[in-house]
């Protein structure tokens, strides 16, 4: 304790007490090694800021390994809503002390550090903590979170409760213990902070991160069936759906590979199970063949990708939005399908929705792809009303059918009867190959040009119900930003930064990058005097897609493809 009293003194000698957190944010950031438990920590600790009212977004990084390596857990928060994360950081809770070493340099000019008093730091701005007095140091993470939800004004009541819905009431005992030792040493420290505002009637939200979203979202849909093969990012949604299997009758399959996956999925579709492939980059690289079987047996199923950098194994815990191109070629022959990139949580959970209600009504593979980053970020949202929205129901009425039943009739907008097998009279077959009306193989030269067509056709009505880009700001900007999937938020908050410096800024943001439609957005391509597409890649995919499809030319990229999320600075920096 005295060695903290001295540290205190120094900090009041060099001015530095009362160093209020700068802007309308703080971001807190928590760093240490995997099995430290700064995830767990993290989430009780966001959890505990949405309680208290605030708006959040989570950023994770972490390596590819059990233990050990570097990985940090980055709160951002505010009393209005949190678009995006951000770089710099206000307060450092390390709980190793390499941590310091990596984020020194990313702190704020009056940012703080928490950590082991006995490291025996010489920063001025250094809050030590005198761990011998906080029991043994698997405790360590809760009272660094206890210290940092202390500074910044949370009430101890609130954190505790979050521990014990995390843990349960009996085994919370020792954290609880830590969290009020904690509390109380910091009352008697003489460290100041801006402290958050109160909010005194906060509104109830929930958190949850993007796959998070997903599997919620293709529950509220109607999902009955999901296989899958283990894949960073993409084993988050199927994890999510065990936990819910048991009480929503759901069937989740871990198979033996992503060729089986996907297989068993389209199989239990064709049964009238909706089903679900969540996958990453290389786990689909597998599936592109069953793709084709799902079209050409016109079979609904929903696909999600969850990217990451490759090529191969690449990064394997980073984020990367390097598979548009992927997607939209994946699968041998011609047939149309319809891709969603959400950038929000919100957006993850509806049009996930979306996905299977197009898979359903038009018969054939839909695609939704998120990204590492997606996947891990927390956010809070207004609570879902489900009891408003409906689900797919699979399959025809048998009794609206004639004999002989021809599950692949040609109609005028492309899509035939589909029925169940079993469930009638009627006799439903399927054939990989091309085929009759009636699904019989053929190789008849003459029928064949018409099942291409006919399944084309459908195309036309998915392109019928494109969900349009967001395009928000001047219409005659000087700059328009583009982006898609999980950049929106960073795009959005550049774009207020800009206009704030009395810019004229505009944002065209796309949650469906599949198909598109020239004449929902051209116009404010062409009005604006400089375009710039800010993507997770190096190639600018979506760029590159607009103009194969409009002849529209974007000369200007922001491009990130380290491995990490593009975030407000990050575009400003390269502005």
């Amino acid at each position: 304790m005295k060695r903290e009293r001295n540290v205190k003194q120094k900090r009041k000698r060099k001015g530095m007490r009362d160093h209020p957190a700068e802007g309308r944010f703080v971001n807190i950031l928590i760093g240490g090694e995997a099995g430290q438990g700064l995830q767990t920590a993290g989430a009780i600790f966001a959890k505990s800021l949405v309680r208290s009212g605030f708006s959040i977004h989570v950023t994770q990084t972490y390596e590819s390994r059990v233990r050990g390596g570097h990985n940090t857990f980055s709160i951002r928060i505010g009393s209005e809503k949190v678009l995006a994360g951000q770089e710099a950081i206000d307060i450092l809770i390390a709980l190793n002390e390499e941590t310091i070493d990596l984020h020194l340099k990313e702190l704020t000019k009056h940012g703080l550090i928490i950590g082991d008093g006995e490291w025996k730091r010489k920063e001025t701005n250094w809050i030590g903590l005198p761990f011998k007095e906080f029991r043994e140091k698997t405790y360590w993470n809760t009272a660094c979170i206890g210290v940092g939800a202390g500074l910044i004004g949370l009430d101890e009541q609130v954190v505790a409760k979050g521990i014990e819905d995390t843990f349960g009431k009996e085994r919370s005992e020792e954290n609880l213990k830590i969290l009020k030792t904690s509390y109380h040493w910091l009352k008697e420290q003489a460290f100041e902070w801006k402290k958050l505002p109160d909010i005194p009637k906060p509104i109830k939200r929930l958190v949850m991160n993007g796959h998070e979203a997903i599997a919620l979202g293709a529950i509220s849909a109607g999902l009955k069936f999901c296989a899958f093969y283990p894949m960073s990012p993409s084993t988050s949604i199927a994890q999510t759906l065990i936990d819910y299997a048991k009480d929503m009758d759901l069937v989740i399959e871990q198979a033996e590979d992503e060729i089986a996956a996907i297989n068993m999925a389209i199989g239990a579709s064709f049964t009238g199970a909706p089903s679900l492939v969540p996958t990453s980059g290389g786990g689909f690289a597998l599936m592109v063949e069953a793709v084709s079987l799902a079209a050409i047996t016109e079979t609904p199923v929903v696909i999600v990708i969850g990217q990451r950098p490759g090529p191969a194994t690449g990064l394997a815990t980073r984020t990367e939005q390097g598979e548009l191109w992927f997607a939209l070629n994946a699968g041998h022959g011609e047939f149309p399908r319809a891709i969603f990139a959400p950038g929000t949580i919100e957006e993850c959970f509806y049009l996930t929705r979306k996905a299977f209600e197009l898979a359903e009504k038009y018969q054939g593979p839909m695609f939704v792809l998120t990204d590492h980053f997606l996947a891990d970020s927390y956010g809070d949202i207004e609570p879902i009303d489900v009891s408003t929205l409906s689900s797919v129901r699979p399959g025809g009425d048998p009794s609206s059918v004639k004999a002989p039943y021809l599950r692949y009739r040609i109609t005028k907008n492309g899509i035939s009867p589909r029925l169940l097998p079993g469930l009638s009279k009627h006799l439903v077959i399927a054939d990989s190959h091309e085929h009759s009306e009636g699904g019989h193989l053929t190789e008849n030269l003459s029928i064949r040009p018409k099942m291409v067509d006919k399944r084309l056709r459908k195309g036309d009505g998915i392109r019928s119900e494109v969900i349009p880009p967001d395009f928000q700001g001047d219409k005659k900007a000087d700059i328009l930003l583009i982006s898609w999937g999980s950049t929106k938020g960073a795009v959005e908050e550049a774009a207020i930064q800009l206009r704030s410096e009395k810019k004229r800024v505009a944002t065209l943001h796309f949650s469906q990058v599949w198909p598109l439609i020239p004449d929902q957005f051209t116009k404010h391509l062409e009005q604006s005097k400089q375009v710039i597409c800010v993507e997770g890649n190096a190639t600018g995919q979506l760029s590159q897609l607009i103009r194969r499809e409009t002849g529209f030319v974007i000369k200007k990229r922001i491009l990130r493809y380290d491995g990490l999320p593009i975030t407000s600075q990050y575009i400003l920096h390269h502005l």
